[in-house]
């Protein structure tokens, strides 16, 4: 239980702090960037062998990509609340 609530105070931290999250986020595009060249380039061959692992990397490209964009609107969002002087 305490491990979780560490997690929680963690994420929030980042969440928080502006120059965190934006770090964050641009780890997680080059993340997703990195999975995708790999897919085009790398083990294409490997990937077009089986329909199930085709789809379970893209799939998982596919989830990463969507993080990025959830964090950017997130991070927008809070931008805009702390230019607006809704900081907490």
């Amino acid at each position: 239980m305490a491990a979780w609530k560490d997690c929680k105070g963690i994420a929030r931290a980042i969440l928080h702090d502006r120059p965190a999250r934006r770090r964050l986020m641009g780890r997680m595009l080059l993340f997703a960037l990195a999975l995708m060249a790999a897919g085009l380039w790398l083990v294409d061959g490997w990937l077009a062998a089986d329909p199930w692992r085709f789809l379970a990397w893209w799939g998982a490209c596919a989830l990463a990509t969507f993080g990025v964009m959830l964090l950017a609107l997130y991070d927008a969002l809070a931008v805009i609340r702390e230019e607006r002087g809704g900081i907490r």
